[in-house]
């Protein structure tokens, strides 16, 4: 039986999951829990290895579709070989993105759809879901400016892509929250890092203890 706890973090480009997820993996470090942090596509070598595939493909670059499956093939790893063991062990885990990435980004944005996406899910990772999911989101202008002072003018192969495409992906997560009220929170990012921390921290009250 499941002990441990799984939270994921979603959201656009430039929204600080990251940050915001290795903070609120120190708080609850800080009461006594065994946490686990982790990333989507990555946290195992063979994720890392396909993770280097998506942001830097060779040649020109991947469709949706392959990319779909590749994100899949690297879920399925993490899921089998790091994350399913953690929570079985009684850990709580924090992932920066995992599957409704692949839904806001290649399900919605890229056009393969939501149903395939979680079929892929269902054959690699038994159709493993977080216990909660936080969605991250800011105004465009914000984010833009934090995308700037992150990547420069270096952008990977997704995060460089059109603005339409990013605006899709954004309200693929806005629909989502709405959705599935049970299993997303929808957190506004605007502030500062402490402040956005102080409102993930209030919003998995319900699962922390």
């Amino acid at each position: 039986m499941r002990t441990g706890k799984f939270i994921a973090f979603e959201g656009g480009e430039g929204m600080g999951k990251s940050t915001q997820a290795r903070l609120l993996a120190d708080a609850l470090n800080k009461r006594g829990l065994e946490v686990v942090l982790t990333r989507e596509p990555g946290g195992t070598p063979g994720a890392e290895a396909i993770r280097g595939l998506l942001l830097h493909p060779p040649g020109k670059g991947w469709g949706p579709e392959a990319e779909a499956l590749l994100f899949a093939a690297a879920r399925a790893d993490h899921v089998k070989k790091l994350i399913r063991p953690a929570l079985e062990a009684g850990k709580w885990v924090i992932c920066d993105r995992f599957l409704d990435s692949s839904r806001a980004y290649q399900g919605d944005a890229g056009g393969v759809g939501d149903t395939k996406v979680r079929q892929l899910h269902e054959i690699g990772s038994k159709g493993l879901l977080p216990d909660l999911t936080l969605v991250l989101a800011a105004e465009s202008n914000h984010v833009a400016e934090r995308l700037r002072a992150r990547d420069g003018d270096a952008s990977d192969a997704i995060g460089g892509r059109a603005d339409s495409y990013h605006s899709d992906v954004n309200s693929a997560f806005q629909s989502f929250v709405r959705e599935e009220p049970d299993r997303f929170r929808l957190i506004d990012g605007e502030g500062s890092i402490d402040e956005v921390h102080e409102r993930i921290v209030d919003a998995v009250k319900d699962i922390a203890p």
